[in-house]
């Protein structure tokens, strides 16, 4: 991921240096675990837990001859410790390393991509509990609808996030696994027990049957959970894109001191934040895309997803972490412009209300058919001549027609209820995890 789009504590996890840092973790755990068997004496784990980090320039240097990373990492590694290098790497095959070592980097980007969630969680939470009753026009194919609060669409967006939330806990569960099972998956050359210490010190659970990797059907599943993130982000960001039109003018992203929204037309406040969203969410859909395509591996393994998975897990987890905090921010400070809300609602001279217009005449006793054609044409009346339908409709209807009140009780109750969710309960993990 370009370093435009690559916030320090994810970049952080997916670097080179934290990647050979966690093959040589391995490397050491899977030495004692022999130990533990008696396999391994106690002198060459010392020497090997002892070891200094692998020298990342040694390191390409080597691959440059063997063509395979694991392979020169382990001869770098076995010889800086004599004689007991032997027994680095005993019993294991790459992906024993490698997906091991992936499983704890998805892991580590998923604890952090699940707290980005709730910061933004928060953030929308706070803004629909400041606009509960905050009135506007809601829309339906662009068009106007019927009335709504602020607060009411933040809430939808905020109960999304908390299903987000609750995905990416399944789907990150899901990759918490690694496996040291030799070649073919069999334990020929590796007992479980081996597999079993190593995964439990580095908080993985054991892939159950594997191949030669760990089964990509949960890496899909995953980069699924985060495309399907950005989809949410981007409802967001559409909406907030479409509110800021210069037509509506109901919300406007914060706009820094110093900030131009153009090199050439001053005036202009663009909405460059969700349309920076709206971008990375077609990336996401894209990787995820790509990591099907990784599922279906040549027998116990072929490498032919090896090459894609360089780039989409730590582009995708780069890239999800920064759309989610550019959101955070967005939401937090953000403008809302209440007047105009209220002036664009104003401004359908209650057509707004034909729902509750139709639905009174059928009470006082007129064929549905009959009551829709009289407000259809009443609505259509009161748009074209600037009257307000209250106006034309006259005495037909009662004035508590159009009231906002029914409207404002269901919008107030739906925010409550996203005021009562906290984010500890949102970091709960779900029971028999």
């Amino acid at each position: 991921m370009i370093e435009r789009y690559s916030l320090p504590e994810m970049a952080a996890v997916w670097s080179e240096e934290h990647r050979l840092a966690l093959w040589q973790q391995i490397e050491i755990l899977v030495t004692e675990a022999w130990a533990a068997e008696g396999t391994v004496p106690a002198e060459a784990v010392a020497a090997i837990a002892s070891a200094a980090p692998v020298d990342p320039a040694a390191w390409r240097e080597r691959e440059a001859e063997t063509h395979h990373d694991v392979a020169a990492f382990v001869d770098v590694l076995a010889a800086t410790v004599g004689p007991h290098g032997r027994w680095v790497h005993y019993g294991l095959t790459s992906s024993d390393i490698l997906d091991t070592a992936l499983g704890v980097q998805l892991r580590e980007a998923s604890d952090l991509l699940l707290e980005r969630i709730v910061a933004l969680f928060a953030a929308v939470q706070r803004r629909a509990v400041e606009h509960c009753s905050t009135v506007m026009v809601g829309r339906t194919h662009g068009m106007w609808a019927e009335p709504t609060t602020f607060g009411h669409v933040l809430a939808g967006f905020g109960f999304e996030l908390v299903r987000a939330h609750r995905r990416l806990l399944f789907a990150a569960h899901s990759v918490r696994y690694g496996k040291l099972s030799g070649a073919v998956g069999n334990h020929a050359t590796v007992p479980e027990t081996v597999e079993e210490r190593v995964t439990t010190a580095l908080g993985l659970n054991r892939e159950p049957a594997a191949t030669q990797v760990v089964g990509r059907d949960r890496h899909a599943a995953f980069m699924a959970t985060l495309a399907g993130i950005g989809a949410t982000l981007e409802r967001l960001a559409t909406e907030i894109r479409h509110l800021q039109r210069s037509e509506v003018g109901e919300v406007s992203e914060p706009f820094a001191e110093g900030q131009k929204g153009s090199s050439a037309m001053p005036h202009k406040h663009n909405p460059i934040m969700s349309e920076n969203i709206t971008g990375i969410a077609r990336l996401l859909r894209g990787w995820a895309v790509a990591a099907m395509e990784d599922v279906a591996l040549w027998h116990e393994r072929d490498i032919s997803h090896s090459s894609v998975e360089r780039i989409v897990f730590p582009d995708a987890c780069l890239a999800l972490d920064f759309a989610l905090a550019r959101a955070t921010r967005m939401i937090e400070g953000m403008t809302v412009n209440i007047d105009r809300m209220r002036a664009n609602l104003d401004a359908a001279g209650g057509a707004i209300f034909s729902h509750q217009a139709l639905l009174a005449l059928i009470r006082a006793g007129s064929g549905r058919e009959e009551a829709y054609r009289v407000v259809q044409a009443a609505s259509a009346e009161a748009i074209s001549s600037g009257r307000d339908l209250r106006d034309v409709l006259g005495d037909r209807v009662n004035a508590a027609v159009f009231s906002l009140a029914p409207y404002l009780a269901g919008a107030v109750q739906s925010v409550d209820h996203l005021a009562g969710i906290t984010p500890e309960w949102l970091r709960e993990r779900p029971s028999g995890w």
